[in-house]
């Protein structure tokens, strides 16, 4: 397999083809056929947790991400592109929708899109492009495990309570282990497989999602039954892609200099402990190694078009649902709007695209909508929050901005953080509201100046701080969402409860939060009902 992966890169290299047409439609359906020589393919490929940083220097010097580099030499990188939501199913339903979260009230892992939802996908179907979903999708309501439901709509609780296991690694296999990964791999060789398929019986044009788990963390048995999600594990194979000597330990703030929500959120996810420099450089290289892992996989996706003559021809996208902090600002996981948690992949290549474009302007997931409907000449519908990339991508034109905006918006109202987040990057300026009746002041960073995010000037510059909640406000009328958000957390939990009966207590007192509970079960049972009392 090892062998395999550089075999493929080399003949990647070597034989990009130009953009050529499909020569593989059915016999006799000409009509079809015509149609399809002039409709490009569209892949997407969407990982879990990838810091889109890692995709330009310098910090794709980090870790060998041969597929990924091989994206951005014959096709474009995007340079500054954010999550609508640092969570994964939130994040998605704004990628499947165009709409920002709180467009399709998307509060949580929970609650998302309603399983009719149509989606870009459905569109292109019904605009003549054969259609297939693999691997994670993730944007529908119902998922994800009852305490990460429960923890979100009690986030507003007066406690503080571990919610997560301590991130720690595991080395597993040997050597030549390069599928650690299995349940991603098999998705990947289907979706492979299907591309093979498809090109050679389809004479309509495709259009392919892939969705891997991968660099997200493996559960943490030692959690218990409610386990969550804390180890980052990985094979000798993809550590040897990493340059442990470029590893950084990321610099903290004393615990009490922390912003109040970063307190809360470092807290639940249990990095309130002590952790050494080489703890916390095992955990962000085993998170590379994971990251590597997830590279090969695209590579397999592009070496099957590639065999089906059809690389030319499709518009492939890498990205991600949100990035990962792995112990940047005392944290890991997502759900901060941090730049290793906010920050993702996005490169673009196909018909049309010029080759190593580095495009610095703002855009985000909600763009990925408009953008393929754009790629199948598409009609696009109303209202949604995001516009497409291609003016910025074409060989027939200059660059522009075109009707895309000089902003970016991004917001979280899930678990792990105790207070509705609004995020707002216009420029060199990162500007992080909160309001749900709080003192949690705003946060402004300037990302020119401040890239690790250490100084809060939101004090200092009261006038940039007022001139981007202005235009904050603008976008959302962010303390009308919060409020919803809070009325929809206590209805949800008053409807759960009121389910479980006389099971109550013991439910409650077992979910990933069982070790801090289950010391004082009543004083966390009063928290709640005094919680309770106050206002629908």
């Amino acid at each position: 397999m090892a062998c395999t992966l550089f075999i493929l890169l080399l003949i990647l290299n070597s034989t990009l083809q130009a953009p050529t047409r499909c020569q593989n439609g059915n016999a006799g359906a000409s009509p079809t056929n015509a149609t399809r020589r002039h409709r490009p393919n569209i892949v997407i490929v969407m990982t879990d947790s990838f810091d889109g940083r890692l995709t330009f220097g310098p910090g794709n010097l980090t870790v060998q991400l041969p597929f990924t580099n091989y994206m951005r030499e014959h096709g474009a990188v995007f340079l500054n592109s954010y999550t609508n939501s640092p969570i994964c199913c939130p994040s998605r339903a704004a990628m499947w929708s165009g709409k920002f979260v709180h467009l399709t009230e998307s509060w949580n892992n929970y609650k998302c899109l309603d399983e009719n939802y149509t989606t870009w996908m459905d569109l292109l179907q019904r605009d003549g492009y054969y259609t297939q979903k693999l691997g994670k999708v993730d944007y529908k309501s119902g998922d994800h495990s009852l305490s990460n439901r429960v923890e979100a709509w009690t986030r507003d609780v007066d406690f503080l309570l571990w919610q997560e296991g301590r991130p720690v690694t595991n080395l597993t296999g040997n050597a030549s282990t390069v599928k650690v990964m299995e349940e991603d791999w098999n998705e990947t060789d289907s979706a492979a497989r299907w591309i093979r398929s498809a090109t050679a019986t389809l004479s309509q044009p495709f259009a392919l999602y892939l969705g891997l788990n991968l660099p997200h963390p493996y559960p943490t048995p030692a959690m218990g039954e409610n386990k969550g999600a804390s180890t980052f594990q990985t094979s000798p194979y993809w550590l040897k892609k990493v340059s442990r000597q470029l590893i950084t330990v990321p610099k903290w703030l004393p615990l009490n200099e922390m912003h109040q929500v970063d307190y809360y959120s470092t807290y639940t996810k249990n990095c309130s402990w002590h952790f050494t420099q080489e703890e916390i450089k095992d955990i962000r290289a085993f998170y590379y190694a994971m990251c590597a892992e997830a590279d090969a996989m695209l590579g397999e996706i592009l070496s099957a078009l590639r065999d089906a003559k059809v690389l030319g021809d499709t518009f492939v996208i890498f990205t991600s649902d949100h990035g990962e902090l792995a112990m940047e600002h005392r944290q890991f996981y997502k759900m901060s709007m941090y730049e290793g948690s906010s920050h993702v992949p996005f490169l673009l290549m196909g018909p049309t695209v010029q080759a190593k474009q580095q495009i610095a302007h703002l855009i985000s997931l909600v763009d990925v909508y408009p953008t393929v409907l754009d790629m199948a000449g598409a009609s696009l519908p109303s209202r949604v929050s995001g516009h497409s990339l291609l003016p910025l991508l074409s060989l027939k034109a200059a660059p522009q901005a075109g009707p895309l905006p000089d902003w970016v918006f991004s917001e979280y109202h899930g678990c792990d953080v105790n207070a509705s987040t609004y995020m707002l990057r216009r420029g060199q300026w990162k500007y992080i509201a909160y309001a749900d009746g709080s003192s949690a002041p705003p946060q402004l960073f300037d990302l020119s100046a401040d890239q690790e995010e250490l100084h809060n000037v939101a004090a200092k510059l009261p006038s940039i701080t007022a001139s981007l909640d202005k235009l904050l406000r603008s976008i959302v009328n962010y303390p009308a969402v919060s409020k919803a958000v809070h009325q929809y957390n206590k209805q949800q939990f008053i409807s759960w409860r009121n389910s479980l009966g006389n099971n109550y207590t013991d439910v409650i007192a077992n979910l990933r939060w069982h070790t801090d509970w289950q010391k004082d079960p009543k004083n966390y049972e009063n928290a709640i009902n005094k919680w309770l009392q106050g206002d629908l």
